[in-house]
């Protein structure tokens, strides 16, 4: 079992606004992905760990950029490219919380959680990607991110095991 340290771990939850959650998803539909997210969010919650939720802006800011759900007093960070770390303070606040492991799930696989995780290893972090709490275009893709990319980057968990996990 894959062992999650509230003290040094965070979860970060990519892309989830209205207008991202209602695309065409597979193998998940965005309300399976966000109502796992929202279990994990509980959890972390519960034992004191950061979540973190980032969302993305657009300059045309089109209809259904709201997030699914109330951040309340989570952090929230603005991306404006496809990852989470490039322009925005996710690393420093991460740091600044004492982050070692980020925890991630979101929407779409492929896209702003792949380009996170990438980048969260290349900040040296450890990283946990949560395959039922993501999903993506196309099912290739997800397969690809979860099977042949993720594993490489460090560890890949379902919903279940990752609360299972979370010490």
């Amino acid at each position: 079992m894959t062992k999650i340290d509230p003290a040094t771990s965070a979860l970060v939850l990519i892309d989830l606004q209205e207008r991202v959650v209602t695309l065409p998803t597979t193998p998940y539909t965005g309300e399976e992905v966000v109502a796992n997210a929202l279990r994990l969010r509980k959890a972390f919650q519960e034992a004191g760990a950061p979540v973190v939720i980032v969302k993305v802006s657009r300059p045309d800011n089109p209809p259904g950029n709201e997030l699914v759900f109330e951040a309340g007093d989570d952090k929230i960070v603005t991306k404006y490219t496809i990852g989470g770390f490039a322009g925005t303070d996710l690393d420093e606040f991460l740091r600044g919380a004492g982050v070692r492991t980020v925890v991630f799930g979101g929407i779409a696989t492929e896209f702003g959680v792949e380009s996170t995780l990438r980048a969260a290893a290349d900040h040296g972090y450890d990283t946990v990607a949560v395959s039922d709490a993501m999903t993506a275009l196309s099912d290739i893709s997800h397969e690809n991110a979860i099977t042949k990319i993720f594993p490489r980057l460090g560890t890949v968990v379902t919903t279940d095991e990752a609360l299972a996990g979370l010490a």
